[in-house]
């Protein structure tokens, strides 16, 4: 028997990953929205603009994540995780690898362009 699942649904987790507030980079992977608020090495505020619904690479559906550049990074470390946040509920949306990269406080940083696919069901 085939399985289905319409684009609405797929979306609908896509949506809640789009309520984010925040990006956060941070050194290893939060466990909480607390630890990624507290962990967090450079910041950016994101709004729904920054987010772009589309058709999967492989199946399904995924929602790009705009590239940001020139952040100030607020304190040192190395970059390997970065997060999504969501400020009005205390949420811990989403959280990936990037490749480690050490910051120093008071420099920049950017964070290149990604997404988050959901695959149809198999």
């Amino acid at each position: 028997m085939a399985k289905f699942a319409s684009n609405d649904v797929l979306d609908g987790s896509l949506l809640v990953v789009r309520s984010a507030t925040r990006m956060v980079a941070v050194s290893g992977q939060p466990g909480s929205f607390a630890a990624a608020v507290a962990g967090r090495l450079t910041e950016a505020a994101m709004t729904t603009a920054d987010f772009a619904l589309a058709a999967g690479d492989i199946s399904g559906r995924k929602i790009g994540v705009a590239a940001r550049s020139g952040l100030a990074v607020i304190a040192a470390g190395t970059a390997d995780h970065v997060a999504l946040i969501d400020d009005a509920g205390s949420r811990l949306l989403y959280v990936t690898t990037c490749p480690a990269q050490a910051l120093a406080a008071g420099g920049t940083v950017s964070i290149a362009g990604w997404s988050v696919e959901v695959g149809a069901p198999a």
